[in-house]
């Protein structure tokens, strides 16, 4: 008897976030407008005044802030955390031409290391949306935003290097 196995398939999924010329990607900027638009669209309307006041509160008393709001104010900002991100950040920085080689003296670049960091800074910031003080929030949010920018700034200007070495040679 012949033994019939299923193939086996698997899907392969870019998930980067740049082109090879340093934009992003079409489908990240889709992905980020339809993020916005659920975000707008799960926001509820605020809830009057007296709706929030509990029966048993005396009516002086201020009313305890919704449930969201309280579980965000109550998360403190994490050293910790804030060291990981300066620590990422640095390195990617590094990578973007921020920091001299030793034996060249010339500027260090690794784009694909930095894109690889930047990557990692990114994925952190959603596996964590949510859960992290708004201090540790806008500081990855700043960071990132930073990064990516100086990341399409030189990758664009490696990229015009490359082509004036090219039309020089050729």
């Amino acid at each position: 008897m012949a033994d019939h196995k299923q193939e086996e398939t698997f899907k392969v999924v870019d998930r980067r976030l740049f082109t090879e010329s340093g934009e992003l990607r079409k489908e990240v900027v889709e992905q980020h407008n339809r993020e916005e638009e659920a975000a707008k669209k799960a926001v509820p309307p605020p809830a009057p005044p007296q709706a929030t006041r509990n029966a048993m509160q005396p009516a002086g008393a201020p009313s305890p802030a919704s449930p969201d709001q309280a579980d965000v104010n109550a998360i403190e900002p994490s050293r910790n955390f804030q060291m990981l991100v300066d620590f990422l950040t640095r390195n990617a920085a590094a990578m973007l031409g921020g920091m001299a080689d030793p034996r060249t003296g010339q500027a260090f670049l690794d784009l694909e290391g930095a894109r690889e960091i930047i990557d990692m800074l990114d994925a952190l910031r959603e596996k964590t949306r949510g859960n992290l003080a708004t201090a540790d929030e806008d500081l990855l949010i700043e960071v990132l935003g930073s990064l990516k920018l100086t990341f399409m700034e030189v990758s664009k200007a490696a990229t015009e290097a490359m082509n004036k070495k090219a039309k020089a040679k050729g």
